[in-house]
């Protein structure tokens, strides 16, 4: 991923040095368990461990000649332990190492982005207890519809991103496994007792069965995980670029002392951060397309796999990270336009109140039918510049009954608000672990 959309502590566990040293944890852990099991000297494990600092430059000089990074790895490490190199790599295919070693890279960057979501979940619960109470338009199909609250909107995407802090712990869970199997799965020369032992050493549990390679829908779910999330940061972004529109103004993105907007409009203030996460989001969902590609491969194995990864699960990781970062900024420095959203409610004179009316009318005595064309009526030509309230008393056909003390609580907002703190609450302190 390129510099601009990537974090350094995210980025820096996909990169070579990182890669090739959790390779290097996965082959001193094996030795390890060799080593416990009396097949190999201890004294082999503690000099490699000692000697070797691997240098990605190397790794890739040789693999430039041998064109496979596994044997450029080994060959390296050979370099520089000697006669105790006969001992690394003992009993191990490729794979046993690279995907073990994957695995551990994803836990981290699990680990990382579960972080990431506790920092948006945070600042949204803030918001969303500090606007508990602040009227705002409820809109569908983009249109004025009823009124909530700022809060309420805080409180939805909170338990959005609650769904995905469960979704990403459930993949740590099945992520955490790693294969020492060999060549086809069967145990050729490393036991069970030595893939669990060094499995172990490294917090990971053996998976069930496996053939050369572990199976592809643990990557699928992950990658998948991730656009599901990128999804839910996509629709906060949007929510803001939607209501900070010329036309409505009743947030706005923060701005920074000296920033611009436009090279050629002076007055722009554009949702530039809003705008940024939408588009990635898109890579982000690419990325799980592929994951899913990947999950069927030849026999026991084929490598076309491993291209799409090196690249989908390090960049879906990276800018997943980088979407977080950018969704917590924005919510926590997200500047409020209240009057704004006071005057969009009442625009139209009590639009928002069509339904209590609609209501209002068939309890004293009007047909849903007549009631509904009623208040269509009063609310299509308050739309085309006229006051809702006005028109509908002005209608004849309005039943004397409700020209009473009933008729200013109709267009009150209280009513339509009252259990949202409730709802928020609810939200708010649900349990996630």
């Amino acid at each position: 991923m390129i510099r601009r959309y990537s974090r350094p502590q995210m980025a820096g566990l996909f990169e070579d040095q990182a890669r090739y040293d959790s390779w290097l944890r996965v082959e001193l852990a094996v030795m390890e368990a060799w080593a416990e099991a009396g097949v190999i000297p201890a004294t082999a494990v503690a000099t490699i461990s000692q000697r070797v600092h691997i240098d990605p430059a190397r790794v890739e000089e040789i693999e430039a000649t041998v064109r496979h990074d596994v044997i450029a790895f080994t060959q390296a490490v050979s370099e520089q332990v000697g006669a105790e190199s006969r001992f690394f790599h003992y009993g191990l295919t490729s794979s046993d190492v690279t995907d073990t070693a994957l695995m551990l890279t994803l836990q981290a960057a699990t680990e990382q982005l579960i972080s990431g979501v506790d920092r948006l979940r945070q600042a949204l619960s803030k918001r969303a207890r500090a606007e508990a109470t602040t009227p705002i338009a409820g809109r569908t199909h983009g249109m004025i519809a009823e009124p909530t609250t700022l809060g309420h909107k805080f409180a939805l995407y909170y338990q959005a991103l609650t769904r995905d802090r469960r979704r990403l712990i459930a993949c740590q869970h099945e992520l955490a496994v790693g294969k020492l199997s060999g060549a086809i799965g069967t145990y050729l020369e490393v036991t069970p007792e030595v893939e669990r032992s060094a499995l172990g050493r490294l917090g990971l549990r053996p998976a069930q069965v496996s053939s050369q390679v572990l199976d592809r829908d643990r990557h699928a779910q992950y990658l998948s995980t991730l656009a599901i999330l990128a999804g839910n940061l996509e629709r906060l972004a949007l929510e803001v670029r939607l209501l900070q529109r010329s036309e409505v103004r009743e947030v706005q993105e923060p701005f920074a002392v000296g920033q611009k907007g436009s090279s050629a409009m002076p007055h722009k203030r554009n949702p530039v951060v809003s705008e940024r996460i939408c588009g990635l989001a898109r890579l982000v969902r690419a990325y799980a397309q592929a994951g899913m590609e990947d999950i069927a491969l030849w026999h026991e194995r084929d490598i076309s796999h491993s291209s799409t990864e090196r690249v989908a699960l390090a960049d879906a990781s990276i800018l997943s990270d980088f979407m977080l970062a950018e969704a917590a900024w924005l919510i926590e420095g997200l500047v409020l336009d209240r009057a704004r959203m006071a005057e969009n409610l009442s625009a139209s004179g009590g639009l928002v109140s069509s339904q209590r009316v609609l209501l209002a009318l068939v309890r004293h005595g009007m047909s849903r039918e007549a009631a509904y064309q009623l208040v269509q009526e009063a609310a299509f030509s308050a739309l085309a510049g006229g006051d809702f309230r006005t028109l509908l008393a002005a209608d004849k056909r309005l039943p004397p009954t409700l020209r009473t003390a009933e008729w200013d609580q109709l267009f009150d907002l209280a009513p339509s608000l009252q259990r949202i703190p409730e709802i928020i609450d609810r939200a708010l302190t649900e349990e996630v672990s």
